[in-house]
C-alpha cells in the first residue's frame, strides 16, 4: 500500500498501513522515517499482521510539530500516535519502538496500557546516561565562559563546543533542535516500571547509543520483559539481524500473553 498523507489535529503526516489481522505500530528512531522499519514490517505482514508505520513529526514527509510555547517531548510525541490509534478506530496495538520510538513506546506502555497488547523495544532510548568526561568538560567550559574577557566570545565559543561535543542527532536536528535537547532529558525508567504490556528487548551487544547496560536497566524494571542481545551488532541491531529479528518479534507477537 503506498504512503499517504493525513492530518490530526492540523498536523499534517505520513501513514503507510498494509496486510490484514492484529495491528503493529512500527515507529522508527530519531531521523528515520517511515523507509526505516518497511523491512520489518514486510517481514511480518505475511505471518497475519496488519502494520501501522509512520513518519513522526518533524521526520519523512511529516510536518515539524510547533516549538512554541514549548518544545515537543516524548510525552507530546506519544499523546499524537494515541491520538492516531484513536483515529484508526482500532482499540490497542501491538508496538515496536527503536531509539527514540522505544521512548514513546515506553510511556504508551506506562500511560495507555491498554492501548498496548506486546511491546518489542529495539535498543530503545530513555535510560539516562551518568555524566560522562563529555558532560564535565562542557560543565568546564561554561564556567570558563564566566571568567573576566571571555564574556564576549560566548557566543563563538558555544558554537565551538556544539560542534566538537554535540552528538551527530543534536547537529543534524535543524529545526528540532530544542525538541530534541528536551528528549535527550527526559528520564523514562520510572514510567518502564508501570508497564503491563509483555514486553520484548532486542539490543545490540556494541551499541554505542544506547548501550546495553541501558537494556539490561529496562529488562530488570519492566515487569514482564525478557532480553535478547545480537552479539557483534550496534544500535541498528534490528536491520542489522533483520531475519533472526524477524523471527523472535513474530514468534513473540504469536505466543499467549
Amino acid at each position: 500500500m503506498a504512503i499517504n498523507l493525513d492530518t490530526l489535529d492540523g498536523l499534517e503526516f505520513a501513514a503507510e498501513v498494509t496486510g490484514d489481522g492484529p495491528p503493529i505500530l512500527l515507529l522508527h528512531g530519531w531521523g528515520g522515517r517511515i523507509e526505516s522499519m518497511q523491512a520489518v514490517a514486510a517481514g511480518l505482514v505475511p505471518h497475519g499482521f496488519q502494520a501501522h508505520i509512520l513518519d513522526l513529526p518533524g521526520f519523512g514527509r511529516s510536518a515539524a510539530p510547533p516549538q512554541t510555547p514549548e518544545p515537543w517531548g516524548v510525552f507530546d510525541y506519544t499523546e499524537f500516535v494515541r491520538r492516531y490509534m484513536d483515529k484508526t478506530g482500532l482499540p490497542s496495538f501491538h508496538v515496536i519502538g527503536h531509539s527514540f520510538g522505544g521512548r514513546i513506546g515506553i510511556l504508551l506502555g506506562a500511560n495507555h496500557p491498554e492501548r498496548v497488547g506486546k511491546l518489542v523495544l529495539a535498543d530503545s532510548a530513555g535510560v539516562l546516561t551518568p555524566p560522562s568526561a563529555r558532560s564535565r568538560l562542557v560543565e568546564l567550559g561554561k564556567a570558563a565562559l564566566k571568567l573576566p574577557g571571555l564574556s564576549g566570545l560566548e557566543p563563538q565559543l558555544r558554537k565551538l563546543g556544539q560542534r566538537a561535543l554535540g552528538s551527530d542527532d543534536l547537529k543534524s536536528a535543524g529545526a528540532l533542535e530544542a525538541t530534541f535537547r528536551k528528549v535527550v532529558t527526559e528520564d523514562l525508567l520510572p514510567y518502564a516500571a508501570r508497564i503491563k504490556a509483555p514486553t520484548l528487548l532486542i539490543w545490540g551487544d556494541l551499541d554505542q547509543d544506547t548501550p546495553l547496560w541501558q537494556g539490561q536497566a529496562l529488562e530488570k524494571t519492566i515487569p514482564d520483559a525478557g532480553l535478547v542481545v545480537f552479539k557483534g551488532a550496534g544500535h541498528f541491531a534490528y536491520q542489522e539481524r533483520l531475519t533472526e529479528f524477524v523471527h523472535i518479534v513474530k514468534t513473540f507477537l504469536q505466543g499467549k500473553a
